[in-house]
């Protein structure tokens, strides 16, 4: 049996939820990363990625602009660097510098990757969805990367609240 209640009641059931940490360089050539709990793959050939960003946030026109990001995986080791990302603006800081990130230079596009997350994807964006007061953003994967150790992948479990979790899947 269901019952009605309001999107926001039946929304906070969605939990746990994955969390990424997506990247792209702005104007002035600096890398800004900024956390997200709204990714998904779009297509397996060739490989996409999505991500969506709040039209009010420095990031969305950051990614607006460029024409490549990264998408990270967070390792649980990185939950301080996430929860960082996720709440300075890379209007007012450079994010990467102020948290000290390990990071690893891409291979196919120009930035960088976090070289403590379970794994980096290289995009190109190859399109972008206007939906209500966010965009989606979607990028084709040129390289990936997964982390030589092996790390707990981390999520999102409440609002503000995460949580370590399998790093590598689950075999069928």
């Amino acid at each position: 049996m269901q019952k009605q209640v309001s999107f926001g009641e039946a929304n906070r059931l969605k939990f746990p939820e994955q969390v990424v940490i997506a990247l792209a360089k702005d104007e002035a050539g600096k890398c800004n990363p900024i956390t997200l709990g709204w990714a998904m793959q779009t297509s397996i050939s060739p490989p996409m990625l999505a991500i969506s960003i709040g039209l009010g946030r420095y990031s969305h026109d950051v990614f607006h602009r460029a024409g490549e990001f990264v998408i990270a995986m967070p390792s649980a080791d990185q939950q301080a660097e996430t929860l960082f990302y996720g709440t300075k603006s890379g209007r007012d800081v450079d994010k990467l510098e102020a948290f000290g990130a390990a990071l690893a230079p891409a291979g196919e596009i120009e930035g960088v990757l976090l070289a403590d997350a379970v794994a980096n994807f290289e995009c190109r964006k190859v399109g972008e969805l206007l939906t209500g007061d966010h965009t989606i953003f979607v990028g084709e994967v040129v390289r990936s990367h997964v982390n030589e150790v092996e790390r707990d992948r981390l999520y999102t479990v409440a609002a503000g609240h995460t949580m370590g979790g399998l790093s590598r899947g689950v075999s069928p």
